[in-house]
């Protein structure tokens, strides 16, 4: 058995990967990267660090162009700013439509590109983080469990039966994300949630406010 896992960089792919690791070994393991314009370019630079902490392959694409024509406010292509907000408070203005940071279809596009890699690398499984808090609210459909059954049948069929995906929170908060994170000894410090991308996290942004809770909620207070 060979493992892909979509990886960011960030807390819930980098747990994603441990648990790739711990199952099939690193060598049976590869992590793929992907750049879609996204302002906080610091979490490509945290996959890197995160892959050579543990030895695995890491390639990186680049799907930028696709969404260059988004005025979501998570891309480079945007002049809109980044809501310094809880999810919860921002869904309240969107009349039930995703949070401005959602870019369209995204993980739809990720998982088809990692399929069509996985098949050539011959792993039979694609790992990616999606969680529950990430799809309560509608925030992003494309974590959504209903989401996640229909990609996993689509790309089980048109793999030929060769292929899944596995996201194993996607009916967990990121406390749970954490919690597993923390029993494999995943190196959080190296790892980055912020959707700024500046120097130093925002601590204000929906993905800040949602990563110290979680690992609040675990007992611990990052420094």
């Amino acid at each position: 058995m060979k493992a892909l896992v979509l990886f960011s960089g960030g807390v819930d792919s980098t747990t994603c990967l441990a648990m790739a690791i711990d199952k099939y070994g690193k060598d049976k393991v590869v992590a793929l990267s992907i750049s879609y314009g996204q302002k906080h370019v610091k979490e490509i630079e945290a996959s890197d660090k995160i892959a050579e902490y543990y030895g695995v392959e890491h390639i990186f694409i680049d799907l930028s162009k696709i969404f260059e024509y988004s005025d979501c406010s998570l891309l480079t292509s945007s002049d809109k700013e980044i809501p310094k907000d809880t999810y919860e408070n921002q869904l309240k203005g969107t009349g039930g439509l995703p949070v401005s940071t959602y870019v369209p279809f995204r993980n739809g596009l990720f998982l088809s590109s990692a399929a069509a890699i996985a098949l050539s690398k011959d792993c039979d499984v694609i790992y990616y983080g999606a969680h529950g808090d990430d799809a309560a609210g509608n925030a992003y459909p494309d974590c959504s469990d209903e989401f996640n059954r229909a990609m996993g049948d689509a790309i089980y069929i048109g793999s030929g039966k060769q292929l899944r995906i596995y996201a194993p929170f996607v009916n967990k908060p990121k406390s749970d994300v954490v919690a597993e994170g923390l029993k494999l000894k995943v190196p959080y410090e190296l790892t980055w949630s912020c959707y700024e991308g500046k120097d130093k996290p925002c601590g204000v942004c929906g993905t800040c406010i949602d990563r110290r809770k979680a690992f609040e909620a675990n007992g611990i207070k990052e420094s």
